[in-house]
Formats: structure tokens, C-alpha cells, sequence
């Protein structure tokens, strides 16, 4: 019985993180073939966002 949930354990971890890498690769895959002009819409966007904002924390307040 020890045997059998330690299998499964093993199965499972497996297919979780290649299930969790498989979606990492086709999100890069995606964006950088797929993403033409709009590649880094969401981080231009972002920034227009964040113009003007002070800065605040961290060790040089």
C-alpha cells in the first residue's frame, strides 16, 4: 500500500509539472510568434499607467 501512494505521488507531481511547463512553453511560444505589433501591449500600457507615480518603499525612499 506504501508503495502505491508513493507511485502516485510520483504521477502526479509528474503530471502536474509537465501539465504547468507545457502551459509556460506555448505562452512564450504564443506571444512571440503569435503576438505581432501587440507583443508588449500590456507592458506599454502599464507604463503609461505608472507615469508620474512616486516612488515609495523600499531602501531608497
Amino acid at each position: 500500500m506504501l508503495s502505491y501512494i508513493f507511485d502516485f505521488t510520483i504521477v502526479a507531481i509528474l503530471v502536474i509539472g509537465i501539465t504547468a511547463l507545457i502551459g509556460v512553453i506555448s505562452n512564450g511560444v504564443g506571444i512571440n510568434l503569435l503576438g505581432g505589433k501587440t507583443k508588449s501591449e500590456f507592458v506599454d500600457q502599464s507604463t503609461k499607467m505608472q507615469a508620474g507615480w512616486k516612488n515609495v518603499g523600499g531602501q531608497n525612499k
